[in-house]
């Protein structure tokens, strides 16, 4: 793919838009630096032909170590990165607001309980082991005062994997003090009554143990919280435990979830370094987990929404996820219509991030 000067203005002509609810029929849109613009006048015309132009996809659950990993979501797409955890700070930061590469928003390092998978991944800071309320309070002030732009907690019912109740409860108020989301992992049924009490907003990750029964889905709807299933990464954790661990029950949950009107985000959990439970490739992963969604009930339309407009939504990302004038032109050119067939995000012909078109 060439590369494009980020103040040029290209004019993309017979491109048919998806505007968060259809395809419609070709019409021109113009790239105007890093925005989408209006005046076509002077700009380099590059014909469409018709293939489909999306808003730039969201991954709302990912990891980074480096700019190779950056490379593979462009080149799937993908133009928006949402870190559920990294450390040290300044790695993400090394990585931010780099042209023609994803934008990316972190959490930091997230809050664990003493023992457990987490507490054994490489590196990971000694601050990240939260214990007691107390120390909750200045977990969260030191993650906002390195620029997360959201809190990470682990959830974990009976288990030192994740702080426990009143810890969970104080994270989450601190968090929202400092005017943060807060996002909680949870695998396990009793994980999600955990982070649900604790009022956290976003859900990663679909359990695995069993559905979610009515009463905790109708919790979820009425409190109007969000939820990342990342069924590619549980799809991958099943095939790997075995016995106990049940992808049927994750996509049951998210069956159910969307049903209920619980908004439901595409993530994927892709990750480089070692220590994760499954191997997550970036970019291609995002267009697998589209597919896992509407195999779990969720139309194309839905599926599509999931990786556009909806989180841009939540994560208050409120200059992207739709191909309008005035927002950050991120965008991703196929072949193919996804809402007849919505493994067409995979025929990726063009992509622009903030306005500069993908190299090689």
């Amino acid at each position: 793919m060439p590369a494009a000067h980020p103040s040029r203005r290209t004019v993309l002509t017979n491109a048919r838009v998806f505007d968060g609810h259809r395809v419609g029929e070709p019409s021109t849109v113009v790239i105007d630096g890093d925005r989408i613009g209006t005046d076509p006048f002077g700009g380099e015309v590059v014909d469409a032909a018709g293939a489909v132009l999306l808003p730039g996809l969201i991954d709302a659950h990912i990891h980074v170590s480096g700019e190779a990993d950056l490379r593979e979501l462009r080149a799937s797409g993908v133009t928006t990165g949402l870190v559920m955890a990294s450390w040290p700070p300044a790695l993400v930061n090394s990585l931010r607001g780099r042209p023609g590469l994803p934008d990316l928003r972190t959490a930091g390092t997230p809050a664990i309980g003493p023992a457990g998978g987490h507490a054994r991944m490489p590196g990971i800071p000694r601050d990240a082991v939260v214990t007691t309320p107390a120390r909750a309070r200045s977990f969260v002030a030191a993650r906002v005062a390195e620029g997360a732009d959201y809190i990470k907690v682990v959830a974990e019912r009976g288990s030192p994997e994740g702080p426990d109740q009143p810890t969970l409860d104080a994270l989450v108020d601190a968090a929202h003090r400092h005017g943060r989301l807060v996002v909680a992992h949870a695998t396990t049924t009793g994980a999600y009554a955990m982070a649900i009490d604790a009022g956290a907003d976003v859900l990663t990750h679909a359990p695995l143990d069993r559905a979610l029964d009515a009463a905790a889905v109708s919790r979820l709807a009425r409190d109007r919280r969000i939820v990342v299933p990342t069924l590619t990464m549980m799809e991958g954790v099943a095939e790997r435990a075995g016995a106990g661990r049940d992808h049927r029950a994750a996509r049951a949950t998210v069956h159910a979830l969307h049903h209920a009107g619980v908004p439901v985000l595409a993530g994927t959990d892709a990750n480089s370094a070692p220590g994760a439970p499954a191997a997550v490739p970036h970019g291609t992963s995002l267009h697998h987990e589209l597919e896992l969604l509407v195999n779990a009930g969720l139309t194309p339309l839905d599926a599509l929404r999931a990786a556009t407009c909806l989180p841009a939504r939540h994560f208050g990302l409120g200059d992207r996820g739709s191909v309008t004038p005035g927002l950050r032109a991120d965008l991703l050119l196929i072949d193919g219509d996804p809402l007849a067939d919505i493994t067409a995000t995979r025929a990726v012909r063009r992509v622009w991030c903030a306005g500069v078109e993908a190299g090689p």
